[in-house]
């Protein structure tokens, strides 16, 4: 089971770091990310973008670690991953931009539910 909500949850961020791509590329998918204040994000948002990406990959790395059994400083950190998607689902759900709450929400969701499965079950 925790394999299967670590492989779920990679597949979830692979999908987010693929706007957030798009987002850093400059292409009009603002809407989803950052706010959605802007449709074509301003370049220090760019950057944000660029950086979650690499960040999506560190926490994909962390859940798949954590749920083939290894231990330590995982163990924490997967706890940590737990309440950012808790808190995630919250900021995306109260974002001004239909379509953040819409996409990102349930995104959140489902990576606070992996995470924890990934938490309580290795």
């Amino acid at each position: 089971m925790t394999t299967a909500a670590a492989a779920l949850a990679t597949l979830v961020l692979a999908a987010i770091a693929v706007v957030q791509v798009a987002a850093a590329a400059g292409r009009p998918v603002g809407r989803f990310v950052w706010g959605g204040q802007h449709e074509v994000l301003p370049r220090g948002l760019r950057l944000g973008s660029a950086v979650s990406v690499a960040l999506y990959a560190a926490m994909a790395f962390v859940l798949v670690a954590r749920a083939t059994g290894r231990e330590g400083a995982l163990t924490i950190l997967t706890w940590v991953l737990v309440g950012y998607f808790a808190l995630g689902i919250v900021m995306n759900a109260v974002s001004r931009s239909r379509s953040e709450r819409a996409v990102m929400t349930p995104a959140c969701a489902v990576l606070a539910g992996c995470s924890l499965l990934v938490a309580l079950g290795s």
